[in-house]
């Protein structure tokens, strides 16, 4: 009787397990070499199913996508590239490679373009919505959708607090070099991207400390500081492009999830009620959760990702 009963509870447990096992497709990794650059994707899901192109944020990497990929990989084609110094991707010098959003933006949009991906729904945040923006109004017949996480188009996005010493930067330009040391010290340290990590989490204990280590490690190569605060200073011309953005999506309409971390120290919520300004199609979310919402909302998100586009049948 005792082995009936074992046996019985081992089948209910396998099926358990079957029913709750994620369907989603193995994640593989590659390079993709772009001018002369090695550009590190990580990937999964039918090439021939609605394509997810997933733009990371700084201080991060494709990394930061690792459970949408693999939560949502069952129903769509995920791609997600690392920007050239940034993760697995090559670090060239700035004297074989122009750090400027203008410039990551032609990259990336070639990377796409040698993995012959010709339409696509764009995941921007933080960093990638300068990204994607730029490829979204230069290629607009390419772009079915746009999902915005904490990527801002909007002047109102910008906690002028947080970004003080960058917009300092900005009015001073280049060259002040105990600025610059201030902002290196306060952002490129360890307890710094710690702090963007956990900062309006609502369990910062249960956010994954391999985050801000991989980070600092990434971000503590000879050059490194120099490239990042090259990017600060260039993320003045993001602002200046507000406006084409802003007209993009009024000419265009694509239609636009908003996943917005409502305690965000960089972005507040009125950077993703803007959207509604100018699109008429906004789904607009609010997370109870801090910048980097996918290390608390990742499944959260994926769902509303799949309602947003199978409402709107996107293939």
């Amino acid at each position: 009787m005792l082995r009936v009963v074992l046996l019985f509870l081992t089948a209910t447990l396998l099926s358990i397990s079957q029913v709750h096992a994620s369907p989603s497709k193995s994640v593989s990794y590659g390079y993709e070499t772009v001018d002369g650059v090695k550009v590190f994707f990580r990937q999964a899901g039918d090439p021939t199913k609605p394509t997810l192109v997933l733009l990371h944020g700084f201080p991060s990497s494709s990394h930061q996508y690792r459970e949408l990929i693999r939560l949502l990989s069952d129903e769509y084609y995920l791609i997600a590239p690392d920007y050239p110094g940034f993760g697995a991707s090559d670090f060239p010098g700035p004297n074989e490679y122009e750090y400027t959003f203008d410039n990551i933006a032609l990259t990336v949009n070639k990377f796409l373009e040698q993995r012959e991906i010709s339409k696509y729904s764009l995941l921007v945040h933080d960093y990638g919505a300068p990204v994607g923006f730029r490829i979204a109004t230069a290629n607009p017949e390419r772009v079915q959708s746009i999902i915005v996480q904490n990527g801002n188009a909007y002047e109102e996005g910008l906690n002028k607090d947080t970004w003080a010493p960058i917009m300092k930067l900005w009015e001073i330009g280049r060259g002040d070099a105990e600025h610059e040391a201030q902002i290196a010290a306060a952002i490129f340290s360890r307890e710094g991207l710690r702090w963007q990590y956990t900062h309006g989490t609502r369990n910062p204990e249960q956010i994954l400390p391999d985050n801000w280590i991989l980070d600092h490690e990434r971000l503590s190569r000879p050059g490194q500081h120099e490239v990042q605060i090259s990017l600060f200073y260039d993320y003045r011309t993001n602002v200046a492009k507000y406006p084409e953005w802003q007209a993009y999506m009024r000419r265009h309409q694509p239609p636009v999830l908003v996943v917005w971390a409502e305690n965000d120290a960089f972005f507040p919520t009125p950077g993703g009620e803007a959207f509604m300004r100018d699109v008429k199609d906004v789904d607009f979310n609010l997370l109870n959760s801090g910048h980097f919402a996918l290390e608390e909302d990742a499944p959260l998100v994926a769902e509303k990702i799949r309602s947003f586009l199978r409402k709107r049948d996107i293939e």
